[in-house]
Order: structure tokens, then C-alpha cells, then sequence
């Protein structure tokens, strides 16, 4: 329900309502997908609420979410509450067009958020920048005395006053080095603050990105991340220390410059502002094109990046199926769609800038004619025309920079869109607004009635399971069942979407992220190590942790032997992504990683997939002592991993079908041995087809008759 003062709600068969007052920062945000929608309340911090509706409703919805932003922006809502055909198609046009809207340069005063700590110093830099400003329009106004009072008067015949002459030469000269220092001062000052204000940029940017749930970046390429970042927040730094000062530098200039002229001559002044409204008009209509073009640019440049960041890293890959030229190609396609958007503004960029010099030219011509009239008239003298041939050179010149200011403050715009558009995200996986603390986790778990939808697509489905403290479950089921869904859903990478997964008897969405987080250890099927050391790779989770700890676990993960064997041991660099490590060498150290953080609970996401049988060994040998007092939750592809397990848990489309151990689910002869059995004639299958590949690699057998009679 909204009025024209707040936004009130209550769940279904309660009473109580929860109203919220119609305030900034308070925002409604919402989207689809695949015919589940949803609407959230945000503030600057954290989700407050949020609503699912299917998408027969979705027209009143937008319609709602239209009106609540405007209500929001204006203090009140609408008088006019008809319900007709017509306001709901106009509210959910504005809604929904609200993602794709070209980028405002107002956007860039939300800039502000991270100047604000340096306001003094911004504050310092203005006032060096008026005072230098005001300093270099000294000089002109000082030829109207050298004119009329000095050079004409000689030409008279009239002597030259060395005392006079000497005053003016040292006024310009002073006012030429007032206006250096004062603006090496402002320039350097700036420069200092917009760098800090661009390293805030960046900071603030990932770490709210490294605060998102895993869905968001399900459908974002690594580049574009990478792209916004790093050129986006470069271009807003480079506009802030150079293009913003320069700005500010033209209108202060332009406003003193005008109030002199005015000051000198109105008539002349009038004459000299003629082309203004023109160029103002030029600007205004060349704006918007920019603005949209620039983001295009912005998107498509983050098209090439993507490229780049998907083949670098997997260069393996390309160079073993030979798709060097595919890669090669694709890298063309994305430049040739950046050269053509680049052209397109060029054209429009090309002819805005040249007719904006013609204008200022013309103008200045114009100037030239009125004054030589007005001199002619005996209205002004030599000099004053000659002051305002040099202000008004000045004054077109700011004037014709500012046209081209408009080129990089589109740019600047674009790119501020570009970031905010992360920064404005909230995670799907919200901090709870009264977190609880758990000083000690035991490691209980149960997940009541648990349900979680991709979309429309629903994953798991009504799924009970208790889990008792150092219990070990294995997780058993065909691909797609929603092993790794319960795994995610656990470790809170993504939230139920109905019932709830407690531990201890503490709901999930009621501790910090990362106070839960903490406990967990998590092994992946696809083992990831960062650039460094092999020591800081195992001690990732636990960055303060000693030589002997570390030595621990790799211990006790089975690495420890060929760490050693390793050029430097422990201080040996691995590779990007781990490489020059085999598979199952990465996946010890990622083993030891987890072990080392000593957590309550264990989770194994197929742990062992990706290491041969006798590796398979040394780690199942360690892991049978490290699951002792832990709640270990393990995913694997071979059933026989799992035999050690307390109970496995035989899940299928969502749904949980069989529990029990692995000698019982075999006697029930249901799901898991079906399963098992598949397994079983899969494994023969692999033997039979590998002994019949090394007999066809042996020589033929020896005629009998020759045995005997070598024998």
C-alpha cells in the first residue's frame, strides 16, 4: 500500500503492518526472470524487504514502483490514483525503461560522495583557481592606459613617460606571475585530489563487487568488470585533475570576462555575446548524442576486454583444439564493432567542434567591425577596442574549450553510469539488519522444508534434512539433481527461497556473511590457486598463520611430500590458475587450504574427481582422520568414496528419494543401487575395453608344435 507519506506492508494472515516514511535514500528495486518477478526495498546499507509476484501482475507493480519513485523524489505522491489501462502502460514504460536510460551528466554529481572527505581541499583549489583566473584578466585591462595614455599620446608626438611605462610593464609582469603560481598551485593541488578520489573510486567499486552474491556475476563478463574498474574510474580521475579544473577555469573566466566587458562598454559587450545562445544551442543538441554514444563506445570496448580476458586464460585450450584463428576472428569482430561506434560519433563530433570555431570567428570579426564603427564615432578609444579584441579572444577561446569539455564530460558520464551501476547493485544475499553471533558453532544442521528456484525453474523442492554435529553425509544423485544447489544454498552463496537452513537452531539469514563463512571449508571439484607462493596459496584463508601450520596441513592433506620435491618448497611460485602443477597437486594444496582455517564444517564438493585412484587414496587416507569431529558434507562422482560416509543422501530433480548407509540403500535395491550398479558395469565396461587395447598391442602366440618342441 502506498500513500502520499508511506510505504506499508504486512505478510499474509498478519495484522501488523511495517510502513516505511517516503524518504531518500529509500528505493524500490525489482526485475524478472523467466516468469518470477520480484521487487525489493533498499536503503543505503541493506535490503529492508522483499516481494515475489508472477508476471500477471507485473503492469501494477511497475505502476506501483513508478509512482513510489516520484512520490520519493517529490516529497509526495501523485493526487490522481486512477487505475486505468492507459496510467498502468505509462508507469511500466517509465520503470522499465529505467536500466537502459542513457547516462545523465548529472550523474556525475554523485561524485560528490567520495570528494566530500577532500571538500577543504577542493574548497583550496577553487579559490587558487579564482584568484588565477582573476590574475590573468589583469593583462588586457592594462593595454587600455599603454594604448591611449603611452603609444597613441607618442605617435602625437607627445614624450613617454618611463615611470608610467614602467608601472604598466611591472603590473603585467606581476599579474603574468601571479597567475603562474597561483595556478601551478591549484593544478598540483587537484591533481593530488582526484587521484585519491579515483583510488576511492576504484576501492569503494570492488569491494561492493566482492560483496555480491554469485548471481550477479553469472551473467557478467570478466572484462567488463575489469573494464569499468580500471579505464572507467582512470577516464573520471582524468576528467576530475584536468578537464572539471579546466572547466570551472572557462566559466569563471567567461562570467569576470563578461562583467568586464560590460563594465568598459555595454553596447560593445551586447555585440560581442551575440553568438552565444547559438553555440549554447549547438552544444545542447550535440549533447545527448554524445551521451549515448560514449556509453555505446563503453560497452563495446568492454567487448574486446572480455575477449581478451576469456582467452589469455584459457590459452591451453585454444592452442590444443587449434582455434587460433577463431580467437583471432572474434578479437577482429569486437575491434571492427568498436572502430564503426567510434566512427558514427566521430562524424558527429567532427562537425560540432569546427562550427563552434566559426562561430567564435565570426564573432570576433563582428566585434572588429563594431568597434572600428564605434571608434570611428569617437563612442570608444584605440584602446578600449584593443582591451576587448584581447578579452574577447579570451572569452571565445574559453568558450570554444568548453565546447570541447562537452566530448570528455559525456565520456566521464558514461563511465560514472558504468560504475554506479555496480555500486547501486544489492546482493540477493543481504546482511541481516540485527545479526546474530554465534561465538561457538557446533556444526548442526537442518534445512526445514527448503526450496530454491532458478527463476521459474524450481531446483529443490520441500527438502528436509537434519544434520547432526561431526556427522558425515554424502550426497549422492545424477547431474542436475541439486547436489551442488544444496552445497551452494548451505554455504549461502545464494538464498532459499522458501523455508530455511538453520544451524545450531540459527537461521542463515541471521548471521553475518562472513562470521558464517568462517567455519566453512570448502574443497571445489575445479581447484583455483592464485599467483604466488605455495605458502601463501595454503594460507590463503588464514593469512597469519606460521611455517608450522602450514606445514600441518599440508601434511595432513598428502602434499607436503611433493611440495618438497618442488624447486623452493614451500616458497616455490605457482603459476596464474595454479599452472605447472598437476591437476591433483592443486587439488592437495586447496585440500590443505581448507584444513588449515580448522573449520566446523566440511564441505567436498567432488573433491577427488580430478586426481587418478592412487591419489584418490592418499586423500580419502588423510580425510578419514580430518571429517573426526567435524560436520562434512561430501559430493562425489564415485559411490565407492562414499562408503565411509554416516549417511548418504540420494537426491533426485530436487528431491530427497533415499537416506541411509551404503549397506542399506544396497539392500533396499532402490535409487542408490540402481545408481550403483550403473557405476559398477560402467567401471567393467572402462577395464574390458583397456585390456582389449594392451592385447592388441602384444605379439601373437607361439604355434604349438614349435612350444613342445623348444620346450
Amino acid at each position: 500500500m502506498l500513500t502520499d507519506r508511506r510505504l506499508l506492508a504486512r505478510a499474509p494472515g498478519s495484522a501488523d503492518w511495517s510502513a516505511w516514511p517516503l524518504a531518500p535514500p529509500l528505493a524500490l528495486r525489482g526485475g524478472d526472470h523467466a516468469g518470477i518477478g520480484w521487487i525489493e526495498l533498499h536503503d543505503e546499507a541493506r535490503r529492508l524487504a522483499r516481494w515475489s509476484f508472477t508476471l500477471g501482475v507485473q503492469p501494477q507493480v511497475l505502476r506501483l514502483a513508478a509512482r513510489f519513485e516520484r512520490a520519493v523524489a517529490r516529497g509526495a505522491c501523485e493526487a490522481d490514483d486512477r487505475a486505468g489501462e492507459g496510467d498502468d502502460a505509462d508507469d511500466a514504460a517509465d520503470y522499465a525503461a529505467e536500466s537502459p536510460t542513457p547516462p545523465s551528466t548529472w550523474v556525475l554529481w554523485r561524485l560528490w560522495r567520495f570528494a566530500h572527505p577532500y571538500r577543504w581541499p577542493l574548497l583550496a583549489g577553487f579559490l587558487l583557481t579564482l584568484g588565477s583566473t582573476g590574475a590573468s584578466l589583469v593583462p588586457p585591462y592594462l593595454t587600455i592606459p599603454l594604448m591611449d595614455e603611452v603609444l597613441i599620446p607618442y605617435q602625437n608626438g607627445q614624450r613617454i613617460d618611463p615611470a608610467l611605462v614602467a608601472a604598466l610593464l611591472g603590473g603585467l609582469l606581476g599579474a603574468a606571475l601571479v597567475a603562474w603560481g597561483l595556478g601551478w598551485a591549484r593544478t598540483w593541488l587537484l591533481a593530488i585530489v582526484s587521484e585519491r578520489i579515483g583510488a576511492d573510486l576504484r576501492t569503494a567499486t570492488f569491494d561492493h563487487l566482492l560483496r555480491l552474491s554469485l548471481s550477479y556475476f553469472s551473467n557478467k563478463r570478466t572484462g567488463d568488470l575489469m573494464s569499468r574498474i580500471g579505464s572507467e574510474s582512470d577516464r573520471i580521475c582524468v576528467f576530475l585533475s584536468l578537464h572539471a579544473l579546466d572547466f570551472a577555469t572557462d566559466v569563471l573566466m567567461i562570467l569576470m570576462t563578461a562583467a568586464i566587458l560590460f563594465s568598459i562598454d555595454p553596447a560593445l559587450a551586447l555585440v560581442t555575446l551575440l553568438p552565444l545562445p547559438l553555440i549554447g544551442w549547438l552544444i545542447h543538441r550535440v549533447r545527448d548524442r554524445l551521451r549515448t554514444g560514449f556509453e555505446k563506445i563503453d560497452r563495446v570496448w568492454g567487448e574486446v576486454t572480455s575477449v581478451l580476458a576469456d582467452t589469455i586464460p584459457g590459452i591451453r585450450v585454444v592452442k590444443a583444439f587449434a582455434q587460433e584463428r577463431r580467437e583471432s576472428e572474434r578479437f577482429r569482430d569486437a575491434n571492427r564493432r568498436n572502430l564503426e561506434v567510434n566512427d558514427r560519433l566521430n562524424k558527429t563530433w567532427s562537425l560540432f567542434s569546427p562550427t563552434v570555431s566559426l562561430l567564435t570567428e565570426i564573432g570576433l570579426l563582428v566585434v572588429w567591425a563594431f568597434g572600428i564603427w564605434l571608434v570611428s564615432q569617437d563612442r570608444i578609444t584605440v584602446g578600449v577596442l584593443t582591451a576587448f579584441v584581447a578579452y574577447i579572444g579570451r572569452f571565445y577561446g574559453r568558450l570554444d574549450s568548453m565546447s570541447r569539455i562537452v566530448s570528455v564530460t559525456q565520456k566521464a558520464a558514461a563511465g560514472a553510469k558504468r560504475i554506479f551501476d555496480i555500486l547501486d547493485h544489492v546482493s540477493n544475499v543481504p546482511e541481516p539488519a540485527e545479526p546474530v553471533a554465534l561465538p561457538r558453532v557446533e556444526g548442526r544442521i537442518e534445512l526445514q522444508g527448503v526450496g530454491f528456484r532458478y527463476g521459474s525453474r524450481a531446483v529443490i523442492r520441500g527438502l528436509d534434512l537434519a544434520i547432526r554435529p561431526g556427522e558425515m553425509i554424502g550426497l549422492v544423485g545424477h547431474s542436475g539433481s541439486g547436489k551442488s544447489t544444496l552445497v551452494n544454498l548451505i554455504c549461502r552463496f545464494y538464498d532459499v527461497t522458501e523455508g530455511a537452513i538453520k544451524v545450531d537452531g540459527v537461521d542463515l539469514r541471521r548471521l553475518r556473511v562472513a562470521d558464517w563463512r568462517r567455519h566453512i571449508g570448502l574443497v571445489l571439484q575445479e581447484p583455483f590457486l592464485f599467483f604466488g607462493t605455495v605458502a601463501e596459496n595454503i594460507a590463503y584463508g588464514k593469512p597469519g598463520a606460521t611455517r608450522a601450520e602450514i606445514v600441518a596441513a599440508a601434511r595432513a592433506a598428502h602434499a607436503h611430500d611433493f611440495i618438497l620435491r618442488l624447486p623452493h618448497g614451500y616458497d616455490s611460485v605457482v603459476g596464474e590458475r595454479g599452472q605447472g602443477l598437476s591437476g591433483g597437486e592443486r587439488q592437495r594444496i586447496s585440500i590443505a587450504r581448507a584444513l588449515l582455517i580448522d573449520p566446523r564444517i566440511l564441505i567436498l564438493d567432488e573433491a577427488t574427481s580430478s586426481v587418478d585412484t592412487e591419489t584418490e587414496k592418499e586423500i580419502q587416507t588423510a580425510l578419514d582422520n580430518l571429517v573426526r569431529g567435524r560436520t562434512t558434507i561430501a559430493i562425489a562422482h564415485r559411490l565407492s568414496t562414499l562408503r565411509r560416509a554416516d549417511r548418504l543422501v540420494v537426491m533426485d530433480r530436487g528431491l530427497i528419494v533415499e537416506t541411509g548407509t551404503h549397506d542399506e540403500l544396497m539392500a533396499r535395491e532402490g535409487a542408490y543401487w540402481r545408481l550403483y550398479q550403473a557405476q559398477a558395469r560402467q567401471v567393467d565396461e572402462e577395464e574390458s575395453d583397456q585390456a582389449a587395447r594392451v592385447a592388441a598391442t602384444l605379439p601373437p602366440p607361439l604355434p604349438a608344435a614349435h612350444t613342445a618342441g623348444s620346450l
